[in-house]
This record gives structure tokens, C-alpha cells and sequence, in this order.
């Protein structure tokens, strides 16, 4: 959503507290596409911090349909994400900073680039469907957590596959 924040750029002082809806239904990354199951509105503060400047807080509660690394499941996964930066107007900045927010355009900021940023940043390094969760059988592919397989899943230290191949050829040590 675009949000024109004109009147509190050029209000000093002036503070709005606002509530916007964060308008996808999915997140794209790359070829993965991810549900988005549940979504609380962006609750907004925009505070006028001098001549041309104000300070962006935003905050929101989602849950994501998002895959078990380990058995491959669809799990429901809550993110919070929450933002604070500083916007500067076009009329009073006349350098962009490099450090500058990309979701802001002239007098506008995107709402939602600014919550998909902080979503991308602080995207879960591990998704586990549970603490325990077994995963999968790297044989035949069956979920562990409904039971066990008969598959040989040994894999030989290979430090040691030279001693092997010397037992195994009848020869002396």
C-alpha cells in the first residue's frame, strides 16, 4: 500500500498513528511462492522529527505456509516484523543518503516493500515442524516420524575406507 506522508513532512512536531492492511496473499523469493495464511494489519507511527524528516515505525503479526527442512511438511509459521527508519522529504534532502529507505518515492513510502524487507531479513534460518522431527529416509524417502524403514542407511567413515579395501583383499597389515 502507498501512503502519502506530505502532512506529516511538513508539520513539525506532528505524530499519526495509523492502521493499513499489508495487501499480498503470497510472498515470491526466487521460483518459491509462500502462502500467506494470516495477517494482522500494519499498525503505523509517523513522527515529524524536523524540517523535512520523520521517523517510520511500523509493526505486524503474519503466519506463512512454509516447508519442514527436515520432512518436507507445510508448517504455519508466525513472523513479527517490525521496521523504524528515518524518511527525509525530496524538497529538503537534496542528497539521497546510500543508506536510504528504498520504500520511500518522492513524498510516498510502500508499505509494503518496507514489511516485506524486514520479513526477507529476518527470514527463519531453520523451519522445523517440531523440536524432534526425524525427517526423511534418504534411501527410499519415507517420513520417519510415522515409523521407521528397513533401508541400510550406513555410510562408512571414509578416513577408514583404505583399511577396509586392505580386510577386504585378504591382505596383510
Amino acid at each position: 500500500m502507498i501512503l502519502n506522508i506530505t502532512d506529516v513532512l511538513t508539520a513539525e512536531g506532528k505524530t499519526e498513528c495509523l492502521s493499513v492492511a499489508f495487501t499480498p496473499s503470497s510472498l515470491q523469493y526466487g521460483s518459491h511462492s509462500f502462502t500467506i495464511t494470516e495477517k494482522s494489519p500494519v499498525s503505523l507511527t509517523i513522527t515529524n522529527i524536523g524540517k523535512g524528516r520523520a521517523q517510520v515505525t511500523g509493526r505486524m503479526e503474519l503466519t506463512l505456509l512454509l516447508c519442514c527442512d527436515r520432512c518436507l511438511k507445510d508448517v504455519p509459521y508466525t513472523l513479527v516484523p517490525e521496521f523504524s527508519d528515518t524518511v527525509s522529504s525530496p524538497e529538503f534532502g537534496a542528497a539521497v543518503p546510500e543508506d536510504a529507505d528504498e520504500g520511500m518515492t518522492g513524498f510516498e513510502i510502500d508499505v509494503d516493500e518496507l514489511i516485506c524487507h524486514e520479513i526477507w531479513v529476518n527470514w527463519p534460518m531453520k523451519v522445523l515442524c517440531r523440536p524432534d522431527c526425524r525427517g526423511i529416509c534418504s534411501v527410499c524417502g519415507r517420513d520417519l516420524n510415522e515409523g521407521t524403514c528397513t533401508c541400510d542407511t550406513f555410510v562408512p567413515d571414509p578416513r577408514l575406507a583404505a583399511i577396509k579395501d586392505i580386510l577386504n583383499a585378504d591382505k596383510e597389515v
